[in-house]
């Protein structure tokens, strides 16, 4: 006797913005499941008839509601009905509300299937001309400066690419905190991709830090892996004493100017920083 199929929680991606890069799957399961949860149910439904599918019910799912969907998704699977899950654009979950759904749904036996497609990260790691791997994905970096510039330095001290999102009003200033944690690198900021005005703007952190960036939408920035290797004595001081001028104790500061820096320890600059010698 066969096994009667259990129902299924399916991550579907979806267009960055060419209606046209939907997969056949991709459709095939959005028209099938009993219920898709879209992060914004009015774009996804713009999607789908722009893509000629009719989905059976369609339903939000975003941030402020997810606890609450959970249990009815539960509850669906439960009655044996297939559910589909996508975001505004790309692959769900990155960046995306979605992962306390995913996770209880495996927690409760339910299977829990990718329908793989576009990704805003791939996409902008594919077409850069950066360093692709090995490479960190960081979402959107917090809004406080201090602690976007934390996040930049203790993943910058990887020596990996970094790919974050951010929107275009804080565009500038996020990228000012890059600046300040990693000193000035390559990057590329990749804004409507698939789209009509894709554009890929190749530069040094420096030329886009601070600056009133007209992009419209949100952008992927992939910044470049820094300089492998020591850097000089002048440059390690002037980053411990940007350090030092923001607060905090001695090795605090040393703390932090030890993750912004190639092949310093924070012993070394703690002793730079009180003028004693080096062991």
């Amino acid at each position: 006797m066969l096994e009667t199929r259990k129902a299924t929680l399916f991550i579907v991606a979806t267009p960055l913005g060419n209606p046209a890069d939907l997969s056949p799957r991709a459709a095939a399961t959005l028209a099938d499941a009993a219920v898709v949860l879209a992060e914004d149910t009015r774009r996804t439904g713009m999607l789908l008839k722009a893509c000629g599918v009719t989905a059976r019910r369609l339903m939000s799912s975003h941030e402020h509601n997810e606890e609450g969907r959970v249990r009815q998704v539960l509850a669906w699977l439960g009655e044996g009905l297939d559910v589909a899950l996508v975001s505004d654009a790309g692959t769900p979950l990155l960046a995306d509300p979605g992962y306390r759904i995913v996770r209880a749904a495996r927690e409760a036996g339910h299977p829990v299937s990718p329908v793989a497609g576009p990704s805003a990260v791939a996409a902008a790691l594919s077409a850069a001309g950066l360093a692709p791997y090995p490479f960190s994905f960081l979402g959107f970096p917090p809004r406080s400066a201090g602690e976007a510039r934390e996040l930049f330095a203790r993943f910058g001290a990887t020596g990996a690419t970094l790919v974050f999102f951010e929107r275009k009003n804080r565009l500038g200033d996020t990228l000012a905190a890059a600046l300040a944690a990693l000193g000035d690198r390559e990057c590329v900021l990749c804004r409507e991709m698939t789209k009509t005005f894709e554009e890929f703007l190749p530069g040094k952190l420096s030329e886009f830090a601070g600056r009133d960036l007209e992009l419209l939408g949100e952008v992927t920035v992939v910044v470049g892996p820094g300089a492998l290797g020591r850097c000089d004595e002048a440059a390690a001081r002037a980053v411990l004493a940007e350090e030092a001028a923001a607060g905090g104790k001695p090795r605090e500061a040393a703390r932090r100017a030890a993750m912004r820096l190639s092949g310093w320890t924070v012993k070394e600059l703690y002793a730079m920083l009180t003028d004693r010698e080096h062991d």
